[in-house]
């Protein structure tokens, strides 16, 4: 396919504009992939309002967007699995498959992984885009792109929820009910656990969180925590916690209202990236700790559980912008975040 397409491009801290490009042509093992919705990720939105993250420094122009999902428009010579036409969700991280974390199925954890919009990788804020075909996850009839886009949270959640190892009769708390805390309590229901306790310190992301997944909730402003989780659980504390804010706070109650015995698992990045922690007390109750970086071998539980129904993927979205209107979505997007649970960019029909 021949022609130019719409572009997104950050051209300066806070500053996002339109330009064009050529559409991209597929390799033999690529399909080419019309864009029609991408989600907006605290990343984007990090990258968006700090120029970086960590090591990771924006040199604009750089396209921003991860979070994919569209219908395949043209295929590669050596594509046999999909065809035109075909709705797909797309994993955002192409991996060596050389090295050791590759060979051991643990890609995620690939040293030389080609993300998108992690600098200097561009990504999918734009119309089309050529993409590695096995990293290219047919959707099925009954889901839409919309969904397809947002697969790609949810494989966060899945993983964090995996990580620890959450199964029927379990009590866990999900601390912060962003959209990432959001789709993991949605994946531990998924996976058949029985009650959710959501904190936050937002009560329309707590509304959301009852709305999709949360048996209980707590607003951390108005209750102590410690004392409310420990209420609800009869004084046992939680069989499974997993942190999702990022904060010192969240994190040292976590350890507070844990069960002796059980699993804490990290998502959530810290600000200064680092925190100070009562790890005697994390000693004495023999806590195991885990930590989640993306995800892998996710992809296609994740639609079978949005296919099937157990999960509404769509309850997350707060807001949708066209692509038109990209500086004033991740504006509101970083301005509005009591309001803005999540918000999706629609790039065509």
């Amino acid at each position: 396919m021949e022609g130019k397409m719409k572009v997104a491009i950050m051209t300066d801290v806070a500053k996002v504009e339109l330009t064009e490009r050529e559409i991209p042509v597929p390799k033999g093992d690529e399909v080419l992939v019309k864009v029609e919705y991408v989600g907006v990720c605290g990343s984007d939105l990090h990258y968006y309002e700090a120029g970086g993250i960590g090591a990771n420094i924006v040199k604009p122009p750089f396209v921003l967007g991860h979070e994919a999902g569209g219908t395949v428009v043209e295929v590669g010579e050596n594509v046999t699995h999909l065809k035109v036409g075909d709705k797909v969700a797309l994993e955002p991280g192409k991996t060596c498959g050389k090295c050791e974390f590759c060979k051991t199925g643990r890609y995620n954890l690939c040293p030389d992984v080609i993300f998108f919009a992690t600098p200097p990788v561009d990504g999918v804020f734009q119309e089309y885009v050529a993409h590695e075909a096995g990293l290219c996850f047919k959707i099925p009839d009954n889901m839409d792109t919309m969904e397809a886009a947002l697969i790609e949270p949810l494989a966060v959640g899945f993983h964090a929820a995996r990580q620890g190892e959450a199964q029927a009769g379990m009590t866990a708390v999900v601390t912060g009910a962003g959209c990432i805390g959001l789709v993991t309590m949605m994946a531990l229901k998924a996976m058949g656990v029985s009650r959710i306790i959501a904190v936050d310190v937002m009560p329309k992301r707590l509304d959301k969180a009852l709305e999709l997944a949360a048996t209980d909730v707590i607003n951390g402003k108005e209750k102590d925590t410690v004392e409310e989780v420990l209420r609800l659980t009869g004084g046992m504390g939680a069989d499974l916690v997993i942190e999702t804010a990022g904060t010192e706070i969240t994190t040292r109650q976590a350890i507070h209202f844990a069960k002796k015995g059980s699993t804490i698992v990290l998502v959530g990045y810290s600000a200064s990236g680092e925190m100070t922690l009562p790890m005697s007390l994390a000693l004495d109750k023999e806590l195991t700790f885990k930590t989640v970086f993306r995800y892998r071998h996710i992809y296609p539980m994740a639609i079978e559980a949005v296919a099937s129904g157990r999960v509404d993927l769509k309850g997350i979205v707060t807001n949708i912008f066209p692509l038109d209107d990209i500086q004033n979505a991740m504006d509101e997007s970083v301005r509005n975040k009591a309001d803005i649970v999540k918000s999706v960019i629609k790039i065509a029909d």
